[in-house]
């Protein structure tokens, strides 16, 4: 028996083994495209039942807008008190064709005083623009809304989702659409839909599914009502047929080119084996090696110009992958000792936001392991609390902000695994090269500091305003009872008074300033929206500066417009203001000068100013220092030194919070004839029977 020679037994070994791969790469590439299929089934159903959702959820809020649109109409309004039921009527047929809804309807006192459209039951107060499951099983989505100054009437909107709604909706989609109440979703147990549909109304969660009885792919979401029970699903559905016939030509397709490729690879082999064979196992061998790591080993030389050429670049390559590994490892080595050794915590993500590195640093100040933190997303680690329960991550992630405006920086309170939390300020970089880098820097003991700050500036300024208000209403009954005694009072101890009554009122007024702030900073600076007289308050601000304006002498005059409207605000916090601008006017001014309080009224607003003669504030055109100087602790004093009694640099940050939680602006400009400041402020004109809606 004739014995094979290496050289053809290595051809046919090579020539069996290129056609077991192809064959194999064939099959498992036809079930890979397979199981795409089914994923790509899965995924347009999920968009289409994603996207049908999002309409009902804009329906919702279209009808919800048209309740509200329908009470704010005036003809309705006018209709309504002149009891003209007909015409009425007539109104809402043109409004629910224009507005695309199935009925509308107007209730005055608990009864339907007129109504276009398809009848429902009468609405609730919970109806609010969301889906609602009447009693014979009909699904609609009904609003209401109280006439505008008639509150014992409503107008209320309402959309049937019907079958024709459906259908509408799945031209949108362009898949079929169904919207099934709980009844009709389980009635039939044969239905394979059926487990999907049941699973959807137990958890309450979207679900899809391939159903290869039904031959389809199903995706089933929830609809709630107000409660926040499940009131209906609706479901969308793709025939996998229309995946079936394109898959089976990409199949045909894919098992022509195998078996091309594979004849192909087959005659290659018979043509190249025998001349490649001992050098290409050398090459292949250091190639090997190189791969495992091995780079201390040199590529052995090869005859022939191309097997040659190979070798040596293989072995240039050796050579300068030893070069470049040796100087990575060296970078990576001080890159770890660096971001060890510093204090604040690093981390990368990459595009899908998850996490690729953690130092030691971040992982104690996440309470979490670097191992256990790789590979998952950042949100579920760092666990940051959001408003309403609702965590950032969706909406103001540092990380996707930096993507935009090539960084970012956020305050989070971070919640650990052990239930403690954290206060950690997140710096975010831009991306680059698929990975994006933060910086966490904990600012828990500095929060916790500030808030032991606040809480003892406030009880002390609580503290010192009881007993000044009690020898402020001393020394006016002291200096009352004295001005009427029979003996009179001489100049001596009528300063002495008046002196300790300003020094009174101006501890006062400093110690307000200290808990205006605390409550600025903290976020408790609440405005109450009641009917505010402006010459009240302006009058009540004059009585009480007047001691500090006659200590230097200074005259008042005050020039308002007659009559001055009415706005809506905090009466005392208002009075505050103009008690900061004149006793800033105070400060300021020269002594026997005068101190003028105008005012205008404008189209939208009403604009009061407090002007003094002093030096002015440098460079106020600019706009610098006129920004700079309603910030806190910030004490400006145009030329020369600031007088002595300069304050803190509170009383006009806390103006500017106080007019801008009012809605208004405050701005300071020179004085009229360029000497002195004007420091002018502009509240919105509302009337004092108007409700806001903020």
């Amino acid at each position: 028996m004739r014995r094979l020679s290496f050289g053809s037994l290595l051809i046919g070994l090579n020539t069996g083994l290129v056609l077991l791969a192809v064959v194999a790469v064939a099959v498992s590439a036809v079930g890979l495209i397979e199981r795409f299929a089914d994923e790509q089934g899965l995924a347009r159903v999920n968009l289409a039942g994603t996207s049908a959702q999002e309409a009902v959820e804009r329906s919702a809020r279209d009808v919800r807008t048209s309740a509200q649109l329908l009470a704010e109409r005036p003809t309705v309004k006018r209709l309504l008190e002149a009891g003209n039921a007909a015409g009425l009527t007539a109104f809402l047929d043109r409004f629910r064709q224009t507005s695309a809804l199935s009925g509308v309807a107007i209730l005055s006192k608990g009864r339907i005083f007129a109504a276009s459209g398809a009848p429902i039951p009468q609405a609730k107060d919970e109806w609010e623009g969301s889906i609602h499951r009447l009693s014979g099983g009909a699904l609609v989505l009904a609003a209401a809304s109280s006439l505008v100054a008639t509150p014992d009437a409503s107008a209320e909107a309402w959309l049937i989702l019907d079958a024709g709604f459906a259908r509408q909706i799945a031209r949108q989609v362009r898949l079929p659409v169904a919207i099934l109440d709980p009844a009709r979703a389980l009635a039939d147990p044969r239905d394979p839909r059926m487990p999907l549909r049941a699973e959807v109304l137990a958890t309450g969660e979207p679900g899809s599914a391939r159903l290869p009885s039904a031959g389809l792919y199903l995706s089933v979401r929830p609809l709630r009502d107000p409660a926040g029970e499940v009131a209906a699903v609706i479901e969308t559905k793709l025939p996998r047929d229309a995946l079936a016939s394109s898959l089976a030509r990409l199949v045909r397709k894919l098992l022509l080119l195998a078996l091309l490729v594979a004849c192909a690879a087959t005659l290659s082999g018979l043509l190249i084996s025998r001349r490649l064979t001992r050098p290409v196992q050398a090459l292949t061998a250091s190639a090997a090696r190189i791969g495992r790591g091995d780079l201390s080993t040199p590529t052995p030389r090869a005859p022939g110009a191309e097997l040659g050429m190979l070798a040596s670049t293989m072995e240039e390559m050796r050579r300068r992958l030893l070069q470049l590994t040796s100087e990575l490892r060296r970078r990576q080595a001080e890159g770890e000792a660096i971001l060890t050794g510093i204090v604040e915590g690093v981390l990368s993500v990459d595009r899908d936001r998850r996490i690729r590195y953690l130092n030691p640093p971040a992982a104690v100040m996440l309470g979490v392991r670097p191992e256990e933190a790789i590979g998952r997303f950042c949100g579920d680690v760092l666990n940051p609390e959001g408003r309403d329960g609702v965590r950032p991550c969706e909406e103001s992630c540092p990380i996707i902000h930096a993507r935009f405006r090539g960084g970012a920086t956020a305050t989070e309170r971070l919640r650990r695994p052990d239930g403690t939390r954290r206060a950690v300020v997140i710096t975010s970089a831009p991306p680059a090269e698929d990975q994006q880098v933060q910086v966490l820097r904990d600012e828990t003991d500095v929060e916790a500091a500030r808030r032991q700050r606040d809480a003892v500036l406030a009880n002390i300024s609580h503290e010192f305003r009881t007993p000044l208000s009690a020898q402020l209403a001393s020394l006016e009954l002291l200096r009352d009872r004295l001005l009427g005694s029979p003996e009179g009072l001489d100049a001596v101890t009528r300063d002495l008074v008046l002196s300790l009554e300003r020094g009174s009122l101006r501890l006062t007024q400093l110690i307000d300033n200290l808990l205006e702030s605390v409550r600025i900073e903290s976020g408790q600076d609440s405005i109450r929206s009641r009917p505010v007289a402006l010459d009240e308050v302006i009058e009540e601000a004059v009585e009480m500066t007047a001691p500090l304006l006659a200590q230097r002498g200074q005259a008042i005059e005050i020039d308002l417009p007659y009559p001055l409207p009415a706005v809506r605000g905090d009466a005392p916090r208002l009075t505050q203001v103009f008690v900061n601008l004149l006793a800033n006017a105070n400060k300021f001014a020269p002594a026997g000068s005068t101190v003028r309080v105008g005012g205008a009224l404008e189209e939208g607003g009403i604009t009061l100013w407090v002007e003094d003669e002093g030096p002015g504030i440098p460079d106020v055109s600019g706009g610098a220092s006129g920004r700079s100087l309603f910030d806190r602790f910030v004490r400006l004093a145009g030329e020369g030194e600031e007088p002595e009694s300069s304050g803190m640099g509170l009383g006009l940050a806390i103006v500017r919070s106080i007019v801008e939680r009012h809605g208004g602006t405050v701005e300071a400009a020179a004085g009229s004839g360029g000497r002195g400041t004007r420091l002018r402020i502009v509240l919105p004109r509302r009337l004092a029977g108007e409700e806001s809606a903020a």
